[in-house]
């Protein structure tokens, strides 16, 4: 091997580590345009069976069809914020979340009812926590004031976001007005000899993700029925928003819930701070706690074994191991993209190393 030949291969390993880094650079410069394709391509997968019904079922002309969806898509989503922004601002008020004091000692109340309901006295308590070296003030080592800060930086993405919503309407309009228009884009790059199986990928994992993701806001919409009925019931003050937003973090597989869930508990005990722990408080909470474990039965027996039966096609535990794995290498996000992921991925595997043993028994339900 002669000099010349090394210098070349340092100059093409130098040439290919620069080019790597600059497309990460240009790939991270142009991140928001990526997170505008990416929810924009969700919105299609979700609005592709309404635009499929209206064209078959009803004759509807295709741009017609688009047009009608993206309309009913628009009309939900402006239903949702209209009634979500004020009950969300009522219900702040009434926690007083832009009030730290003010929050700090309602808590402290409720912190003393369920000490005098158990039977503690509260200095026996404060003496407890003394010799365990705690702070005596159940909320003095905590840092509430990530609230108000959080409420606020919300806010402010909501009204940055007008460009951002804009963006994704137009840009999933026009990916529901051609279905292939993504396939197009994607081929440019693809070889001669791959592009027919490439196609056949492309359209098994739109399949399979549109189905998904409609099952995924089936389930959503399911418990927040369960949520919304079981807190009328109990009497709480703002039930819709309440569950709604509960509901809503079952989109974080496993720790979604578990979130959820104490969240919903936690809005029942303070909705109701004022009146009577042992007569009030507790049986609501209890009730309330009846209502999640009802909702979490349905859902686990019934609305993830149909999504993932009937979408993703794949075993309940190789759904679990892949989230888990997911979520410790990239977080939530990571167990939010966990499942579509590993879908298009065994599809694109099943296309092209379809005779590997390994991937014929992972694929095998595809």
């Amino acid at each position: 091997m002669t000099s010349k030949t090394i210098s070349k291969g340092i100059l093409r390993a130098i040439g290919f580590i620069l080019g790597v880094a600059l497309l990460l650079y240009f790939l991270f410069t142009v991140r928001s345009v990526l997170a505008y394709l990416a929810i924009a391509a969700v919105v299609a997968l979700i609005g592709r069976p309404l635009v499929k019904f209206l064209r078959l079922k009803l004759k509807f002309p295709n741009i017609l069809a688009v047009v009608a969806t993206m309309l009913i898509m628009v009309g939900v989503l402006a239903g949702i914020v209209a009634l979500f922004i004020p009950l969300l601002s009522e219900q702040s008020k009434n926690l007083s979340l832009l009030d730290i004091e003010e929050l700090q000692k309602s808590l402290n109340t409720l912190y003393h009812q369920i000490t005098n309901y158990l039977g503690l006295s509260s200095h026996i308590v404060d003496d407890v926590i003394d010799d365990v070296a705690l702070e005596k003030n159940i909320l003095k080592g905590l840092d509430i004031g990530f609230i108000p800060d959080f409420l606020n930086s919300f806010l402010t993405v909501l009204s940055s976001a007008s460009i951002g919503l804009f963006s994704v309407l137009f840009i999933s309009f026009f990916f529901l007005k051609d279905r292939r228009l993504f396939e197009h884009g994607l081929l440019i790059f693809i070889p001669q000899t791959k592009k027919q199986r490439t196609t056949n990928s492309i359209e098994k994992i739109n399949n399979l993700l549109s189905r998904y993701f409609v099952g995924l806001l089936l389930q959503i919409f399911i418990l927040f029925l369960i949520y919304t009925i079981v807190l009328l019931i109990v009497g709480i003050e703002n039930a819709v928003v309440i569950a709604f937003l509960c509901a809503l973090f079952n989109i974080i597989p496993y720790i979604g819930p578990i979130i959820g869930g104490v969240m919903m508990l936690t809005l029942t005990m303070t909705s109701n701070l004022g009146f009577n722990f042992s007569e009030v408080i507790l049986p609501k909470t209890g009730y309330v706690f009846l209502g999640l474990l009802l909702g979490q039965l349905v859902d686990n027996f019934f609305s993830q074994p149909f999504i993932f039966s009937n979408s993703v096609k794949s075993h309940p535990l190789e759904i679990f191991l892949i989230i888990i794995i997911a979520g410790l290498l990239f977080g939530v996000v990571g167990m939010i993209v966990a499942v579509p992921g590993y879908t298009a991925i065994k599809v694109i595997l099943k296309e092209f190393l379809s005779e590997n043993q390994i991937v014929k028994s992972l694929t095998q339900n595809l």
